[in-house]
């Protein structure tokens, strides 16, 4: 049986599916499945070893690159029809659906003797984990770390934001709990982004070899249960303006930076 099909309604089945896969978190975690729009994110999932499902194309677009995909349903479908299933409406080429992969903090590997980690406390805006995820990865930054997560991460604006960072900085997420344990396993030293009065200015650490960097949200800052926790340092970046924050994007690649820095002397 041929595994490209021609789709000619919006009203079809798995137009549906798809269009619900995009739309709600629930119909994710029921499938464990997601939607990843334009053709370098697929390409950066791909090489990060995601089961492809779907690929869905117009009827006149065609790919080499993707036909080579043994295994994968191809749909094709009118311009109109097409363009009801893409954000980028102008740009995007193709749109696929894809298998979630599990993301257990005991899959998150460090080296034994160096390695950095940013720690991502209840995140709240996809545009944010997005940007945090470009920072990690031109930075080199070794995962990411999201504790007791808020937002689906296979949200398709969290793929977006991150233009497919989502697929090439390792990633986990865990509760509060697990994440200590983890740091202390594995002989990590946790930095915390707050503005307290025990905090030391970034440029005034000398950073281990392995270390995390921790941040919180936006509104809030990490929580007090999280500064509670005597294995965790507070700095903070000196401020020269007027206000007393920053994007925690921002933020993180300012302090990450320093990091890697410091490790690559």
């Amino acid at each position: 049986m041929s595994r490209d099909r021609f789709v000619s309604s919006l009203n079809n089945e798995h137009v549906k599916h798809l269009l619900s896969l995009q739309e709600k978190t629930r119909k994710r975690k029921q499938t464990q499945t997601f939607v990843i729009e334009g053709k370098k994110e697929i390409q950066h999932a791909m090489a990060a070893g995601y089961r492809m499902l779907e690929f869905w194309m117009k009827e006149d677009q065609k790919d080499p690159f993707f036909d080579k995909a043994e295994e994968v349903q191809i749909f094709h479908t009118e311009a109109s029809i097409f363009e009801k299933l893409c954000y980028r409406k102008k740009t995007t080429k193709i749109v696929a659906v894809a298998q979630m992969k599990n993301h257990a903090i005991t899959d998150l590997a460090i080296d034994k003797k160096q390695g950095i980690l940013l720690v991502v406390e209840a995140p709240e805006k996809p545009g944010n984990i997005g940007a945090l995820l470009r920072s990690c990865d031109a930075l080199g930054i070794d995962g990411m770390l999201i504790v007791d997560p808020t937002t689906d991460l296979y949200n398709p604006n969290v793929i977006r934001s991150s233009v497919g960072c989502l697929f090439t900085v390792p990633w986990a997420t865990a509760s509060l709990e697990e994440a200590f344990t983890f740091f202390k396993q594995n002989n990590i030293t946790v930095f915390s982004a707050a503005l307290t009065q025990a905090a030391q200015a970034y440029t005034a650490v000398d950073y281990p070899q392995k270390a995390a960097l921790a941040v919180g949200t936006e509104h809030s800052g990490l929580s007090k249960k999280w500064l509670a926790e005597e294995a965790q340092q507070p700095i903070i970046i000196p401020m020269q303006g007027q206000n007393d924050s920053l994007n925690v994007s921002v933020a993180a690649g300012i302090i990450l930076s320093e990091m890697v820095r410091q490790k690559n002397m």
